[in-house]
């Protein structure tokens, strides 16, 4: 993980036009390379947080900034729901960014290959959404974010929908994959647990009007596993983000 800045969220206001104040003075770093979760109370603004990265709100106050103006060209977004189209085949939903971007099928097709290999899908690009498990439905999207090559990558509660089986094994394959790729990752959970298990750091926020209360540094070594899951350290990060959460809702 660099030292080096990746995103810079600094004193921001979001204030929607019917009056709601979905944030309020939000501020926090994320550095080059390193994994960090937002975790908080449903509505404190999370999801807006994402959204403001991406471009696709603007701040009513304060200011977003990135540490090298390219990567915000480099960005990939999963969101809770896999949003996969039901007529398509794995390869061919896989493929849209590069479709969309003018790539030929053929320019694709390894790209896609390699993608869904990455993702422990390899066999099945033929089949369709219909025949897929929910956790392969996540592997998809998962690899049709891959396949843009992003240097950032934000995660919308990503696994909410999953059993806790499937959910963990994505956790590990989704670290996995941050080790390979050294992604800068913002991740969006309600789940205390898989925030620890995650990241370099989880990040607390208040209920509305959505603002940092915690910034928890998780300094425990990686690769993870099911080692730590069940250390008295991994207990002890659980129990001060719990109480910091709590403290949030109050």
């Amino acid at each position: 993980m660099s030292e080096k800045p990746a995103i810079t969220i600094t004193h921001v206001n979001k204030v929607y036009p019917n009056g709601t104040v979905a944030l309020q003075d939000m501020s926090m770093e994320t550095k080059d390379s390193q994994f960090v979760s937002l975790l908080g109370p449903s509505g404190c603004g999370k999801s807006t947080v994402l959204r403001l990265i991406t471009g696709l709100e603007k701040p009513s106050y304060g200011k977003i900034e990135w540490g090298d103006r390219a990567w915000n060209q480099k960005l990939a977004f999963v969101f809770q729901e896999a949003a996969l189209m039901p007529w398509g085949t794995v390869m061919e939903n896989v493929s849209l960014p590069l479709k969309l971007a003018g790539k030929s099928q053929k320019e694709s097709s390894r790209a896609v290959r390699e993608a869904l290999d990455l993702v422990g899908l390899k066999g099945w690009e033929r089949s369709y959404p219909r025949q897929l498990s929910g956790g392969m439905k996540m592997r998809v999207s998962i690899a049709r974010a891959l396949i843009t090559e992003p240097r950032v990558l934000l995660m919308d509660e990503p696994f909410g929908a999953l059993d806790e089986i499937t959910r963990s094994k994505l956790n590990d394959d989704l670290l996995s994959l941050w080790s390979q790729k050294q992604w800068t990752i913002v991740f969006v959970t309600h789940n205390i647990y898989e925030a620890v298990y995650l990241s370099n750091r989880v990040i607390v926020m208040a209920a509305r009007p959505g603002r940092v209360v915690a910034d928890i540094p998780i300094e425990a070594p990686y690769p993870r596993t099911e080692e730590f899951r069940t250390s008295s350290l991994y207990n002890k990060y659980c129990r001060e983000v719990a109480r910091w959460l709590a403290e949030a809702i109050k």
